[in-house]
């Protein structure tokens, strides 16, 4: 690796140590049923969305309560104490689409249907409220 891209590298190693985060990739969703569930949560405050995820009927909500914990955790580990309540908030979270398998129903009259069953990766940001945001 050349001297400037190891540079850059290093400051994107700095950058990304102030941020807590969790990734989830290869969900077996299709990517806009995610988003329906992820829009219910974004901006919240992490315990009062871990209570909507909880109570929800979507199956996609059982994924995203288990990777909000993860970055809940991520975020006392970096932090090294543990959370208080209404401390941290859901900052940011993104769903982007992953790999597509591709199948071949069978059609009448000779036909092949395709069926795309999709996928989808799921990113979750969490920070926590400092004074100049209140």
């Amino acid at each position: 690796m050349g001297a400037r891209k190891h540079i850059a590298a290093e400051k994107i190693k700095e950058a990304r140590k102030t941020l807590y985060f969790a990734k989830l990739k290869g969900v077996p969703s299709s990517p806009r049923k995610m988003r329906y569930v992820v829009d219910m949560i974004r901006g919240m405050e992490v315990n009062r969305a871990l209570g909507v995820l909880k109570f929800s009927k979507k199956q996609a909500a059982a994924d995203v309560e288990k990777l909000l914990r993860s970055a809940i955790a991520n975020w006392e580990i970096k932090n090294d104490r543990k959370a208080e309540d209404g401390e941290l908030f859901v900052n940011r979270v993104f769903v982007d689409e992953g790999v597509t398998m591709k199948r071949m129903r069978p059609a009448p009259q000779g036909r092949g249907y395709r069926i795309r069953k999709r996928s989808n990766h799921v990113t979750l940001f969490v920070d926590a409220k400092t004074n100049d945001d209140k």
